[in-house]
């Protein structure tokens, strides 16, 4: 990483998806990103990075699996943390040249962080990011300054140089950042989140929106209520999220929890 951003205070993933097409699955976490695919004993397909042992992602098959209904809470997006500016650039100008700008949906500068997002075939979203050194967080108040301004994208793309034709787009060194989920209600996971996972608010000035996190980090969840109406869980079986693994000092261990809107979170020594 650039900085010791308080990122390893948590050790997220991998986060589990249910999916109906496993091949046009496959053929964008694996085929595009590179991420390297693995089958677990129940025929679940881990993914993570070529050469290492990390599983940032598990996709179930299903094939009788239906879509979530419109507005169902579960997945905003998840977020892959690249090592650093040059490493987003590259993966960019490499998703780009293999024909991923179909699932390019937009970019942004976080302050903290910038980013690029995308969508899976099955409408999972996908965020790409870096984050810029823990030194240059700014603070409004007691939480740390976040906001969502244009990605000086010709910047990062600057900083990837002359990328390897031969590797992946997603490489080694990458980890699951952070997690962010459609909820029905913010302050009611949020207090989940709090009392029985641990985590502080470190964000709550974004309209419907919240951020949360261990050890001082810019955020390991983002909650949201975005697009009015009221959001309820889709029905067992559904596509999209599963739940999530994570390992954090003041999470407690070994547990298997049920957050109020259905995402299972499992904790892990």
């Amino acid at each position: 990483m650039e900085d010791d951003t308080g990122q390893g205070a948590a050790v997220l993933g991998p986060v589990v998806l249910r999916v109906a097409d496993v091949a046009r699955a496959l053929a964008f976490w694996e085929g595009l990103l590179g991420l390297a695919a693995g089958t677990l004993p129940d025929g679940s397909i881990s993914l993570g990075p070529a050469g290492e042992a990390r599983s940032l992602l598990v996709l179930r098959p299903d094939a009788e699996a239906p879509s979530a209904p419109h507005g169902s809470t579960g997945l905003f997006h998840l977020a892959l943390l690249l090592p650093d500016r040059a490493a987003l650039g590259s993966a960019y100008l490499k998703l780009d040249a293999a024909g991923g700008r179909r699932f390019f949906v937009g970019a942004s500068d976080h302050l903290v962080s910038e980013a690029l997002y995308f969508q899976d075939p099955e409408g999972n979203g996908l965020e790409l990011y870096r984050d810029r050194p823990r030194s240059e967080w700014g603070w409004s108040g007691d939480e740390i300054a976040m906001a969502t301004d244009p990605l000086d994208l010709a910047g990062v793309l600057a900083a990837a140089g002359q990328p390897d034709p031969s590797a992946p787009a997603v490489g080694p060194g990458t980890v699951l950042g952070h997690i962010h989920l459609r909820v029905g209600d913010l302050q009611r996971t949020a207090a989940f989140y709090r009392t029985r996972l641990g985590m502080d608010v470190t964000v709550s000035s974004y309209p419907g929106a919240l951020f949360l996190s261990w050890g001082g980090y810019h955020h390991h969840l983002g909650l949201n209520v975005w697009g009015g109406g009221v959001r309820t869980p889709p029905p067992a079986g559904a596509r999209g999220l599963i739940g999530w693994d994570v390992r954090a000092p003041s999470a407690p261990e070994h547990q298997a929890l049920d957050d109020p809107d259905g995402v299972l979170v499992r904790v892990r020594h």
